[in-house]
């Protein structure tokens, strides 16, 4: 999570990116051999939402 210092602070380019690489990190482990097919799906839709996520970030600088 981004730590702001004082309220209505707001987050520098650099904080964004450490905060969406901590979310990233909190990712548990995949295995292909182990997934079935809603699981290939529900990591299709993360991958997208990640990068909707970061090119919002990106807008708002």
């Amino acid at each position: 999570m981004m730590r702001r210092v004082k309220k209505g602070k707001i987050a520098s380019k650099t904080e964004k990116m450490i905060a969406l690489q901590s979310a990233k990190n909190e990712d548990v482990e995949f295995s292909a051999m182990a997934a079935d097919l809603d699981d290939v799906e529900a990591l299709r839709r993360s991958e997208a939402a990640d990068e909707r996520q970061l090119k919002k970030i990106l807008e708002e600088e």
